[in-house]
């Protein structure tokens, strides 16, 4: 029973998190745009739509669960010992699952809009994640390649620290919300953002070919800096009394 309530908890997180974060950037992003530079949520709203789906989800979801809502998380968790190997796959499988929900969602809001269409030749389109022509500021595929691995790394960083025994366990989801904030911030208009295979997975889908043929750089990019990341902390900075 454990076990089915903390994948039905993943799937409920991954579903919020891609629902309110790109959900805020498909609806909101750009809405009231106008020549008087009024800019809709923009990319700060954005950001913080998408640290606060964390840090809420954290706080109804994470005593169930963990509260990863993302593959990458999931395994870098393991590798640093702290989170069961085995249980990984159904955590990944349930993530991905609950995150193209919530996109079938923003898909079937937004056709109500007259005169939508997703044009798959623009970068960012339907919050996707991309480089080259589809990143939002022209970012090559080295650089968005290094920005999804080091920012990742530093998000699995946060989340160690701010989740171990010596930290304050009320204040975690806080701070790993914030730190996603943050690094949307930063990665925006490199990637629009991903660090979460999940997210990118569940945008894509709707996209259409061309956002699916670079999806396995969201995949692999998250993937190697979660686990540099969980090497970093187990290495060098965790507690060996926590070891």
């Amino acid at each position: 029973m454990q076990a089915t309530r903390a994948l039905v908890a993943e799937f409920l997180g991954t579903f919020w998190l891609v629902l309110g974060g790109c959900g805020s950037a498909v609806f909101a992003a750009g809405f009231g745009a106008d020549t008087n530079n009024n800019l809709g949520l923009g990319f700060l709203g954005v950001s913080l739509a998408f640290g606060l789906t964390v840090v809420t989800g954290a706080y109804a979801f994470g005593p169930v669960s963990g509260g990863h809502f993302n593959p990458a998380v999931t395994l870098g968790l393991t590798v640093a010992g702290k989170f069961e190997a085995a249980k990984a796959a159904g955590y990944i499988v349930v993530q991905v699952v609950g995150g193209a929900a919530a996109a079938a969602i923003i898909y079937v809001i937004a056709k109500g809009a007259d005169g939508f269409a997703i044009d798959g030749e623009a970068a960012g389109a339907f919050a996707t994640n991309g480089y080259g022509d589809f990143s939002p500021g022209g970012y090559s595929m080295i650089a968005a390649l290094v920005a999804e691995v080091v920012l990742t790394a530093v998000f699995l960083l946060i989340i160690l620290g701010a989740t171990a025994k010596a930290a304050s366990p009320a204040m975690g989801g806080l701070a790993i919300g914030l730190s996603l904030a943050l690094i949307h911030m930063v990665s925006i208009p490199i990637t629009n953002t991903s660090v979460n295979p999940a997210r990118s997975t569940a945008m894509a889908i709707f996209a259409g070919s061309n956002q699916i043929g670079q999806l396995w750089l969201f995949w692999v990019a998250p993937i190697v800096g979660a686990v540099i990341g969980a090497v970093i902390h187990k290495g060098l900075l965790e507690d060996p009394a926590e070891a």
